[in-house]
Formats: C-alpha cells, sequence, structure tokens
C-alpha cells in the first residue's frame, strides 16, 4: 500500500469557517492553517464591531470576511450564499462560535432562565445543524463538518455552568448529523480542546483556575496550543480522515483520559 500525501493537506479545498475574534479565536487558526495548506476560506466574524479585530489578519492571508449573528433572521442563509458564490463549492465548514448571556452562563444551571438557555442552545448548538441544512447541497463531492465542544459535556466541570448541557447536546447532534449525512458522504465532528484563553472563555467564571486544573491532570503536563488544535481539525478536513464521522475527538494534552 503506498501512502498519497496530498490526502493530508488542504491544498484545493475550498472552505467555510465561522467565528473570528481575534488573534486567538480557535476559528482564526484554523483559517490560517488552512490557508497555509492551500485552501481557499470565506470566514465569518460576529458583527462590525468585532471586524477591526480581525480583519487586518484575514486580508494579509486572502481570506474573505463577512459579519454573520446567527441569531439574526437571514443572517446565516446570506453567509452561506455568498461563501458559495465566492468559491464555487464547499469542501469543508467549520463552526467555531458559542454564546450564553452572562448572568446564565455564570449563574447555577438550575437558576439559569429559560430565555438565556434557549438562546445559548441557538447560538452554541442548533445553528450548527441550520449551518449544515444551508451547506449541505453544496458539498457536492462530500466534505467535512466541524464544530467544537468541551470537556464539560461529559462530566461536571466546575463554572462551566450551562454551557455543559448545551455542549452535551452539541455532541449528540453531531452523530445524527453524521448519520443523515452519510450516504451524501459528508463527515461530522466535533472537536474538544483542552481550555486556552479565547475571548469565549473569558466569560467563564474562574477560568485561570480551570486551566490551572488542567494542566495538572494532564498526561502531558501542560495545555494544548491555538497550532495543535487547528492541526486536529486540518486533519478533519481533509482526505485522510474520510474514514471517520460521528465522533467527538479531544486535542487536551490527555485531559479527558484521566479521573
Amino acid at each position: 500500500m503506498t501512502t498519497d500525501l496530498h490526502s493530508f493537506s488542504l491544498a484545493g479545498k475550498k472552505g467555510l469557517i465561522l467565528g473570528l475574534a481575534n488573534e486567538h479565536s480557535i476559528a482564526w487558526g484554523c483559517a490560517q492553517l488552512a490557508r497555509q495548506q492551500g485552501a481557499e476560506v470565506v470566514a465569518s466574524c460576529l458583527n462590525d464591531k468585532a471586524r477591526p479585530f480581525i480583519e487586518p489578519l484575514t486580508a494579509a492571508a486572502g481570506i474573505d470576511l463577512k459579519t454573520c449573528n446567527v441569531e439574526q433572521p437571514g443572517e446565516l442563509q446570506a453567509l452561506v450564499d455568498h461563501a458559495v458564490a465566492r468559491l464555487g463549492r464547499l469542501d469543508f465548514v467549520i463552526h467555531s462560535i458559542a454564546w450564553a448571556p452572562l448572568e446564565d452562563l455564570r449563574g447555577q444551571v438550575i437558576d439559569s432562565t429559560s430565555t438565556g438557555f434557549a438562546r445559548a442552545m441557538e447560538v452554541s448548538c442548533h445553528s450548527f445543524a441550520t449551518l449544515a441544512k444551508f451547506c449541505a447541497p453544496h458539498m457536492t463531492d462530500g466534505g467535512s463538518l466541524v464544530t467544537m465542544t468541551y470537556l464539560g459535556a461529559d462530566e461536571a466541570v466546575p463554572h462551566y455552568g450551562l454551557m455543559g448541557p448545551v455542549k452535551a447536546a452539541l455532541e449528540s447532534l453531531v452523530r445524527y448529523m453524521a448519520l443523515e449525512l452519510g450516504p451524501q458522504r459528508i463527515r461530522v465532528h466535533a472537536v474538544s480542546p483542552g481550555p486556552i484563553m479565547t475571548r469565549a472563555a473569558s466569560g467563564i467564571a474562574s477560568f485561570d483556575e480551570l486551566m490551572g486544573h488542567a494542566i495538572e491532570k494532564a498526561p502531558l503536563g501542560r495545555l494544548v496550543t491555538l497550532e495543535e488544535i487547528a492541526q486536529l481539525c486540518a486533519f478533519l478536513c481533509t482526505d485522510a480522515s474520510s474514514g471517520m464521522t460521528g465522533q467527538t475527538i479531544y486535542v487536551d494534552a490527555g485531559c479527558h483520559a484521566v479521573a
């Protein structure tokens, strides 16, 4: 058997990446690496307020940047339409957006409001299903859909609160989407990084403490890097991962494997 090294590359692929916020965001790490590997990329940030923090980076990398707030009717469809018009097709899509109202996120789960819970679920979970619905018709040669989760979906992590149940729903959604989209050769995965300091993470109470605990617990004795997360996402979007779907895959220095 010979190994086709090209199958480990994104050269010639067309991708859409949601959730760029600044140079520390997972979505930016993924977009940067995809471009370095030769992919054409359309990316999104939340709104015009976020644009100045990311546009200098995307402009330098040759990435087409659009705004998209998934809570606003029509914006997600418009983003996908723009990406397809720009790229012609889609080979991979990376969904790296999550949000909950701060008062619900930092309170007890039992005290969360139904409105806050619903908004967190819409932005962080259901938007991935909607995104897949819009993108699948344009993934005519198959491809990959990737979203971001966290260990708090599987274990009760102090201070992670409301996002734990939301991410648990997202991981279940991944499995059902894999079942439904498999006949179209569309693969679906959740990537579960260890804690890193992103803009989204800054909303979680005592996040420094959470990172310190992760370092103590991890067999590798450290946090993972943005580059390591991006490398896993890139692999899942290449042809080299063609036999994989429906999984939650950890890149957390081994934290998930230790009690």
